[in-house]
């Protein structure tokens, strides 16, 4: 007779399957669940239908993923070695990797290449097993992204706050290498971030722009070497001439967290992770992190569990919750002050947040701090101790 599934997976992302094979290689049986996905089959699209996304991922999430053998080749995975930030009115942070002792202070990952190395991964994880619907499991962990219909048939309540901003996202080509720089440009409201793809020599850039809706409607149906144009002028030529590669996505911005990420329903027990759970501002290149970070987490408290409880268990759900809402509580907070700050338009404001930057690029410490915070060497996953079995 099979086994019941210990875990049901509805979402298939970066988040759900990465989850599927850290939960499978503890020795728990999972069903992975996500509409169409077991009768997808490969096609060709065109370079405005390509998925032109683009992660900034930290030394945990690096190492979570290099655990289950899906990390990409480096040419999939640029390291970034600097970061450039520039205020409205001469503003400047900068970071560098020699400076605070690390081979890179994050890595631009290219979403489609993630996706194929996990997909591959489950394919030969014989304890995962891949459906269109969902399966009866002893716990079903919900993985589905922001718009889950899943949390709102459970009735979890969704706070969102809009930014009154979309995200426009692309691929460019610049003239000049980027010389694993990501730069960012805070003006007049709008934030403009160029991230180095293609590897250490290359000068292909991801570019993720977050306007006005109007205008991010505008940027994306204005001609190709208008918008170039206009990317140049924003990025004050930094890069040389641009040549866009690929197609414009643009969608709408918002900061959300669920009030609850783990209950009982008639489906059985549930808990939230990754964007099912909680939003951010991509200004600070966050999201995903936040999102890997729920999988380590929730894996540790699964793991070191007693071996008389359930993977259900609600106290270890909430232990979860607990754990993980602390950590929104300050990344995507701090986010979203940031936000705040650069999308007012007082000129007061505007030589006040100025100064401060500069302030804070001679703060020493607190720079410090602030870097290692972001690149996650100051909560780098714990190692979970084995689960304790009745003799």
């Amino acid at each position: 007779m099979t086994r019941p599934f210990d875990i049901c997976i509805r979402g298939a992302g970066i988040v759900g399957r990465t989850l599927a094979l850290h939960l499978a290689g503890k020795q728990l049986r999972v069903a992975l669940t996500a509409p169409g996905l077991t009768t997808a089959q490969p096609s060709a699209t065109t370079p405005a239908e390509a998925d032109v996304r683009a992660y900034a991922l930290n030394q945990t999430s690096r190492q979570l993923l290099e655990s289950v053998r899906c990390w990409p080749g480096v040419q999939d995975a640029t390291p970034v070695l600097g970061m450039q930030v520039h205020g409205d009115d001469g503003g400047q942070v900068a970071f560098d990797a020699s400076e605070q002792g690390t081979e890179a202070l994050n890595w631009i990952v290219d979403v489609p290449a993630l996706e194929a190395r996990l997909a591959d991964a489950v394919r030969f994880q014989p304890l995962i097993e891949v459906f269109d619907t969902p399966q009866a499991a002893t716990l079903t962990v919900v993985c589905e992204g922001r718009a889950s219909s899943t949390r709102e048939e459970l009735g979890a309540q969704w706070d969102v706050t809009p930014y009154g901003q979309w995200a426009l996202a692309t691929r460019v080509q610049c003239a000049q290498a980027h010389a694993q720089v990501a730069r960012q440009w805070f003006s007049q409201g709008e934030i403009l971030a160029f991230l180095p793809l293609g590897g250490p020599q290359g000068n292909l850039c991801a570019v993720v722009w977050s306007v006005s809706p109007e205008r991010a409607q505008t940027l994306q149906t204005t001609t190709d070497d208008d918008f170039c144009r206009q990317l140049e002028e924003a990025s004050h030529g930094t890069l040389g001439a641009i040549t866009l590669t690929s197609g414009r996505k643009v969608w709408p911005l918002q900061q959300a967290l669920a009030r609850r990420w783990s209950g009982r329903a008639a489906q059985g027990t549930w808990v939230l992770a990754g964007d099912a759970a909680h939003n951010v501002h991509p200004l600070a290149g966050q999201g995903l992190n936040l999102g890997l970070a729920d999988v380590a987490e929730l894996v540790r408290v699964l793991d070191s569990r007693p071996y008389w409880r359930s993977v259900d268990d609600a106290r270890l759900l909430r232990q979860y919750e607990r754990a993980r809402k602390a950590d929104f509580a300050v990344i995507g907070q701090a986010g979203d002050a940031l936000q705040q700050l650069f999308a007012h338009p007082h000129p007061a404001l505007q030589a006040l947040r100025n100064w401060g930057m500069n302030r804070f690029e001679q703060s020493g410490p607190l720079k410090q701090w602030v870097a290692r915070r972001a690149m996650g060497t100051l909560t780098l996953t714990r190692t979970p101790p084995s689960r304790k079995h009745h003799p």
